[in-house]
This record gives C-alpha cells, sequence and structure tokens, in this order.
C-alpha cells in the first residue's frame, strides 16, 4: 500500500510515522508514505498556495491550481492502473471514516491523500479531482494532516502483516473491557503503586470474577455481552 500525502507541511508526519508499527512495516515495504509539499507545485515566485475567496469571508482558500498539477504529477509517475488509485479530501462534508471505508480503501494500491489548510480548498478539487471526500468527525481541525494520519492507520491495519497478526481485537471481536495484572488494585495504597482516587469511595479495585475462571465459554459469553 503507497500513501502519497499533498500538504504544506511534509514533515509534519516524520515524528508518528518513525514509530512504532509504522515503523516496521515501512522497514519491512509493507506500505510506503510519500509527502509531497504542495509548495512544489504553485508557479507562484513567493511559493503561495492559496487566496481570497469570492465572494468575501475570513480567512485563505488553497487554491485549485497547484493541487491539481500536484496530483496530476503523482498519476503520471505511477505504475499502478488508474483504477488502484484513489483520491481522498478531507473535508466536514465528506463521509464519516469507519472501519468498513477503511477496509475498501485498503483495497486500492495507491492512496492519494490532499490535506487542505487555512479556511478550506476550493470546491473544484472536490468536484473534479477527488474521487471523495472524508470526514473524521464532526469539528475543525487545523488542516488535513491529523485526519490522514488516522486514516493511514485505519487503512494499514487490513494490510496483511501490519499488525503482525491477523486480527485485531475491536474489528474481530467488538470492543469489551479488558484488565490485566494485579487482580487487586488498591487505589489509596501508594506502596503498590496506587493513589487515592478522587470521589471512589472504594477501597479495592477488582477483576471480574468471569475472567479468573478459566472457563472460556462463560468468558466469550461475557465478552459478547459486554
Amino acid at each position: 500500500m503507497r500513501f502519497h500525502v499533498i500538504t504544506i507541511f511534509p514533515n509534519i508526519f516524520d515524528s508518528y510515522l518513525g514509530e512504532s508499527l509504522f515503523k516496521r512495516a515501512q522497514k519491512k515495504k509493507l506500505v510506503q508514505i510519500i509527502p509531497h509539499d504542495l509548495r512544489d507545485f504553485t508557479r507562484d515566485k513567493h511559493q503561495k498556495v492559496d487566496d481570497r475567496p469570492f465572494g468575501g469571508g475570513p480567512g485563505m482558500v488553497v487554491q485549485v491550481a497547484p493541487v491539481h498539477r500536484a496530483v496530476n504529477a503523482i498519476a503520471n509517475r505511477s505504475r499502478v492502473l488508474a483504477k488502484k488509485r484513489r483520491t481522498v479530501l478531507f473535508s466536514l462534508r465528506g463521509k464519516k471514516l469507519d472501519a468498513a471505508t477503511a477496509k475498501r480503501l485498503a483495497r486500492y494500491d495507491e492512496l492519494v491523500l490532499i490535506c487542505g489548510r487555512y479556511e478550506g480548498v476550493d470546491e473544484r478539487v472536490a468536484t473534479h479531482i477527488a474521487d471523495e471526500e472524508i470526514s473524521i468527525g464532526d469539528y475543525v481541525l487545523s488542516g488535513g494532516e491529523l485526519p490522514a494520519l488516522v486514516l493511514m492507520e485505519a487503512v494499514s491495519r487490513h494490510v496483511p502483516g501490519f499488525l503482525g497478526k491477523g486480527e485485531s481485537l475491536e474489528e474481530i471481536n467488538g470492543s469489551f473491557p479488558t484488565y490485566t495484572r494485579p487482580e487487586i488494585f488498591v487505589p489509596n495504597d501508594p506502596a503498590r503503586g496506587g493513589i487515592k482516587a478522587r470521589g471512589s469511595a472504594k477501597k479495592k479495585w477488582n477483576v471480574p470474577k468471569v475472567l479468573l475462571s478459566g472457563d472460556h465459554k462463560k468468558i466469550e459469553a461475557w465478552r459478547r455481552g459486554q
């Protein structure tokens, strides 16, 4: 899986992508992430990629021309068939990113991710360049870089070998409460690593007995119930 990320901050991804699962996956060549600086595709001598919105209003809008050049440059250099490449624009009006969407996008060989900034992106990008718009929630962020990271991880989890195993807890079994040692935690006992728990009248925090039973059928039934 190859991700092309169009952004004005190409180095913003370095820390997260250089750690943990992504670091290992890139080393094993399971995924490839290529940031593209949008400023490299402007013809303005000051590398300007934004302008004032028609009709007035606050802020600046990302121009369609540099985005168009960037997407075309990626397509022209790619060895992937057009039908195996998908271009995504992050937008509040987009489809909500969920597990089904991530699994669908994982079927492509290349994803081109357009990260907006300022007050938005010229609507012609959504109309004529992007294949689809995606949102990660009903809230405003400064740009598309964080949504791009979220999407890349959600999609990469479906790449064989990315997780190191064939399933993930949340996607296969649903989300249920999990516990680990110690079996009994005393929040007001500093000697055992606890501190006074604000607003808690309990002296001990116990693991549910069913999880200690060794009865896997009962444990499975409990998890389904949760």
